[in-house]
């Protein structure tokens, strides 16, 4: 990734807006993590007028639920979770000021429509590298919801962590873009 783009958290507007789909960035900062089970606690919090565990203003969510640490790690494999499962969520979240998150796999017209309203960005990380970007975190500590196990809520430190911008806030999706390219008519 030596043409990537470094970025330091928070994800705050101005930096969305310079993020284009295809870019590679390394991310470096704060970012936390939350799969469906965060996010379905969040949203009810949300709904019952409670404050979120963290405030989601220009901040990242990794989809991921990782494994144990084994001695001397900071954490387990890290590896994305597949991203439509946050999606009957992540609207809310991103209405509230989310402007990241980091899964594998498609979103929803619902999702991309409030990244275009509201400015964010989805970034894809890579499937079964879990290991690999566990040693991208150099901190993790549970904030929220330790009775969800692996689901719980984490704030992480991450150096230097890889992603691709899969879907910019102007909507552009790169899974549409890669097929596009090997249509033939």
């Amino acid at each position: 990734m030596a043409d990537a783009i470094r970025l330091e958290t928070p994800l705050t507007q101005e930096k969305v807006a310079q993020l284009k789909t295809g870019d590679n960035v390394l991310i470096s900062g704060i970012i936390y993590t939350g799969r469906d089970a965060a996010h379905k606690k969040m949203i009810e919090a949300l709904a019952r007028g409670e404050v979120l565990p963290f405030d989601v203003k220009d901040q990242i969510i990794f989809f991921v639920g990782p494994t144990p640490p084994k001695p001397n790690q900071v954490i387990g494999s890290s590896g994305p979770t597949t991203s439509y499962r946050m999606d009957a969520y992540s609207p809310t979240l991103i209405e509230k000021g989310l402007t990241g998150m980091i899964g594998k796999g498609l979103r929803s017209k619902e999702v991309i429509d409030a990244m275009k309203k509201y400015g964010a960005v989805y970034f894809g990380a890579i499937g079964g590298s879990g290991a690999l970007l566990a040693k991208r975190i150099v901190e993790a500590e549970i904030i929220a919801y330790p009775e969800l196990g692996t689901e719980a809520v984490r704030r992480l430190v991450v150096k230097d962590f890889p992603v691709i911008v899969v879907i910019d806030r102007d909507g552009n999706n790169l899974y549409e873009i890669g097929k596009a390219q090997y249509r033939t008519i």
